[in-house]
């Protein structure tokens, strides 16, 4: 017979590989996760062949685009616009399509998916502020340059230097749903026992096993972790655990400070039109946040929309070319050294945005005399 003591040991081991913060979402959250995931009238859920609730099909996270990650503090502890706010968000949103379907140039925007508005005044509806709660002390002492990456000012010496995304690994599963300038499809595959999701940029795929298989154990940690799913009416519910600590959730495209191995994330997703999911995430790390959150989003399928290729290896041209640039950085100071000449390095942003503009009332500290 195993001694109390033996086993007592062995769930102290499993909690401090993956440690868990207890705390249950308030009432008010539940019932705005439950709104925001009801289906629309007259809307009857299809299922598959098999009997499972059919999630699949290409959504594109285009649909959020608008909607603030963190909750503006103007509208305090409220969740939802009210009626002439709204009007105002509808009015953004036929701007912003507008504007992404009449753009000239290279570098254009998604923009011009986004078919519906709503009524969120922010991605974050835990906690109750709408806002994403403070790092741990821990979590602060793990902060580094890199977690900016191409995105920051460097220093920039090796690979590593750089973030998981600028080196196209991977952008973590918050990352890779999350809406960006581009890129934020979603294919959602099914089978009898599995889900397949492929995001559009970096090109990762998770199968999600739902036949009631156990996670790995605990010393295999995996960029994407390792995720189990089960059906909760016609709710996929998806428990994902066994992170490395390489990936982060912060930012868009999964920048930001990494979060630690005893990350769990726990995601619904929900059909809630014939054109529409609901996808929420719970995101509960107690070495880097104070307390748990939740993030819930819209992803839609306009007529037309499919993933595009996104050959990201194929094409990453940026890492060695920001590497080579830094090494001629560094020699070019070390010629204006011998000659007298004392200056900081030139700076990498320029105040320039991603697609190389000039930020509007900045100026490029290149063009200042130091």
């Amino acid at each position: 017979m195993r001694s109390p003591l033996l086993a007592i040991a062995l769930l102290a081991a499993i909690m401090a590989v993956h440690p868990s913060d207890a705390r249950a979402q308030t009432d008010a959250v539940k019932a705005l996760a439950a709104e925001l995931r009801a289906p629309a009238k007259g809307f009857a859920q299809p299922k598959t062949e098999w009997g499972d609730p059919d999630i699949s099909g290409v959504w594109t996270s285009d649909a959020a685009l608008g909607i603030p990650r963190e909750r503006p503090e103007k509208f305090g502890g409220r969740a939802m616009l009210n009626d002439q706010e709204f009007a105002e968000a509808q009015k953004a949103d036929e701007d912003r399509v507008s504007s992404s379907v009449n753009a000239v140039g290279a570098f254009r925007n998604d923009g011009g998916w986004k078919n519906k508005s709503y009524r969120q005044t922010s991605l974050v509806i835990e906690p109750e502020n709408g806002r994403t709660p403070a790092f741990t002390a821990d979590a602060l002492k793990r902060a580094a340059p890199r977690d900016r990456g191409s995105f920051g000012e460097g220093p920039f010496d090796t690979p590593l230097d750089f973030t998981l995304y600028d080196r196209c690994i991977t952008r973590g599963i918050v990352g890779s749903v999350m809406p960006v300038v581009y890129g934020n499809g979603n294919r959602i595959v099914q089978a009898p026992v599995m889900v397949v999701i492929s995001y559009e940029m970096v090109h990762d795929t998770r199968v999600i096993y739902t036949d009631g298989r156990a996670h790995v154990t605990p010393g295999i940690n995996q960029w994407l972790g390792d995720s189990r799913g089960r059906w909760e009416g016609n709710t996929l519910v998806i428990e994902t655990t066994n992170f490395t600590d390489q990936t982060s959730i912060g930012g868009g495209n999964g920048n930001g400070l990494r979060h630690s191995t005893g990350l769990k994330l726990t995601e619904r997703i929900t059909r809630v039109d014939k054109d529409e999911l609901r996808y929420e995430v719970r995101i509960e790390d107690p070495k880097t946040y104070t307390q748990p959150f939740t993030i819930s989003l819209p992803l839609t399928s306009p007529p037309g929309y499919e993933l595009l290729p996104y050959e990201c290896h194929e094409g990453n041209y940026m890492l060695p070319h920001s590497l080579s640039a830094e090494r001629e950085e560094d020699a070019a100071i070390e010629a204006d050294r011998k000659k007298g000449i004392v200056r900081k390095r030139k700076s990498i942003q320029q105040n320039l945005d991603a697609g190389a503009r000039p930020i509007p009332g900045r100026t490029n500290p290149n063009d200042v005399e130091q």
